[in-house]
């Protein structure tokens, strides 16, 4: 959400808390079904990441299919129902925070770096949801890693308890958090600056095409959907490349303890070093890369779709000013 042509409310007043909570709702709804869409490839990039033995020599597609063929098709969707679990909390922590640090950045930028405010704000706001909603992530990759016939866990109370008893509480629930927190900064940061930098090329090489006048200035050019979609994965793509590598290091920490010699994956940046040593960069460092950007488009689109349908729905027009 951007703070141009916001409607300004009091601080604190019923119309703005209202607001605020159908805008989580939105988000929210956005969410579970962007990922609901991308759950099948969040499970093989889950199962090629770790290198489960049963899928090791496979590809995207043929994972897909044997996937299929073993544990049928609501095997594509197993741990999807934690990640639902865990989207609403997300968005909501990231929301909030985002808001907060936004306001908080810009006050003392004296507004002279925007961007950089919304930046930093981006990546402090990414961190803050993932140490708020860690340990669900974490059930969820341990669900989404097993195979029919070798369940280690029955549900997502199970894993929580196993984990807790068996690995230590809470650090156990939050192996891992380091290379998370650390992958967080650069993906969060680069998405931006390549979203804005992909909307200036767009808006000022191809205006016609990608762009149309604001409903709210005429004077204004904003991109279309289809742009916007565009900028938006490009972005993601190449966000997620250079952070990629610690997305491996945190699934190995996560999955530890149903990996061959677990013990080696207790320092992510010893986990990185093993896994470059064993299986190099294409097939370890980036080893299910290709989903991601697989995930990419369709994640984007149903998540903007959704979320501006949700807008519609429950009459969402203006923004807010924090």
């Amino acid at each position: 959400m951007t703070s141009e042509n916001v409607k300004t409310l009091p601080y604190g007043s019923p119309e703005k808390i209202q607001r605020l909570f159908k805008l989580l709702f939105a988000g929210g709804i956005a969410g579970m079904c962007a990922k609901t869409t991308i759950a099948p490839l969040d499970r093989i990039k889950i199962l090629l990441q770790a290198h489960n033995q049963h899928y090791d020599r496979y590809g995207v597609i043929s994972a897909l299919r044997n996937v299929v063929k073993r544990e049928g098709l609501t095997g594509l969707y197993r741990g999807n129902g934690t990640q639902m679990v865990r989207i609403f909390p997300y968005a909501a922590l990231q929301f909030v925070s985002y808001e907060n640090y936004k306001k908080i950045l810009m006050s003392q930028l004296r507004t002279s770096h925007p961007h950089l405010a919304q930046l930093v704000a981006g990546s402090m706001a990414g961190m803050t949801a993932v140490l708020g909603t860690y340990p669900l992530d974490m059930v969820r990759a341990r669900l989404a890693f097993q195979v029919s016939g070798e369940q280690v866990y029955s549900g997502i109370a199970d894993a929580f308890q196993k984990i807790w008893k068996t690995e230590g509480g809470l650090p156990a629930l939050y192996r891992g958090i380091v290379p998370t927190l650390m992958g967080m900064v650069p993906y969060g940061g680069f998405s931006f600056l390549g979203f804005e930098t992909m909307k200036q090329i767009s808006l000022g090489y191809f205006p016609l095409i990608l762009g149309k006048p604001n409903p709210k200035n005429k004077n204004e050019l904003v991109l279309n959907i289809p742009a916007r979609l565009l900028c938006g994965g490009m972005a993601g793509a190449f966000a997620q490349t250079i952070s990629y590598p610690l997305d491996v290091a945190r699934r190995m920490m996560q999955l530890s303890v149903l990996l061959p010699r677990s013990d080696r994956f207790s320092n992510w940046f010893q986990v990185l070093k093993d896994v470059f040593r064993e299986h190099g960069i294409s097939r370890g460092l980036y080893r299910g890369m290709s989903i991601n950007y697989l995930r990419v488009s369709p994640m984007i689109a149903v998540s903007f779709t959704t979320y501006e349908t949700m807008k519609q729905f429950l009459s969402l027009d203006t923004g807010i000013d924090s």
